[in-house]
């Protein structure tokens, strides 16, 4: 027997501005320490680890931010997203109930509270809570206009995921569901 060939699902890069407002950071809160130093009159060495650490810890984020991907293989849907990777059997997820949806409109959907994962405007990555029923899910969003909500059958957990193509995808879903 032939072994299905993995599926990959195209998942949109983040804004432009995202990565600038990161790079910036990067750049300026270097700098506001240093400026804080100076008027506080403080020597600067005991800012000197901070000074190197906070722009290598953005500079990891910018990173992460590269890392993202859904594929399909075996009956498994692999969500990575930042630091974080979900692997759900398609048999789990409720796939007649899923859609795509703009979070615009849908702000029950929206992420709310952060459990365990990483947001900046432009980016939402890993576990959070929604704002309707404080719902929880694993997200990975770049674009709030198209993005595939998936529940899953026993009602703890859903998945919300940017792609470029994600009617592809629920296509893909469903034929593995049947």
């Amino acid at each position: 027997m032939a072994t299905p060939q993995a599926q990959s699902f195209a998942v949109p890069p983040p804004p432009a501005w995202a990565w600038w407002l990161l790079a910036g950071l990067a750049g300026l809160l270097p700098l506001g320490i240093i400026g804080m130093l100076a008027l506080s009159g403080n020597p600067a060495h005991g800012a000197t680890p901070a000074l190197f650490i906070i722009p290598m810890v953005l500079a990891l984020l910018l990173l992460t931010m590269r890392r993202r991907s859904v594929m399909l293989h075996n009956g498994v849907l692999e969500i990575r997203a930042a630091l974080y990777t979900q692997n759900v059997a398609v048999s789990e997820l409720d796939t007649e109930r899923a859609r795509i949806v703009d979070l615009a409109e849908h702000t029950e959907l929206k992420p709310f509270i952060k459990t365990n994962g990483f947001a900046t405007p432009g980016f939402t990555a890993g576990y959070f809570r929604l704002r309707e029923h404080f719902g929880k899910a694993f997200c990975l969003i770049t674009n709030s206009q198209k993005v595939l909500w998936l529940p899953r059958r026993d009602g703890k957990t859903q998945y919300l995921i940017s792609l470029e193509r994600p009617q592809a995808l629920l296509d893909a879903l469903r034929a593995g569901n049947r």
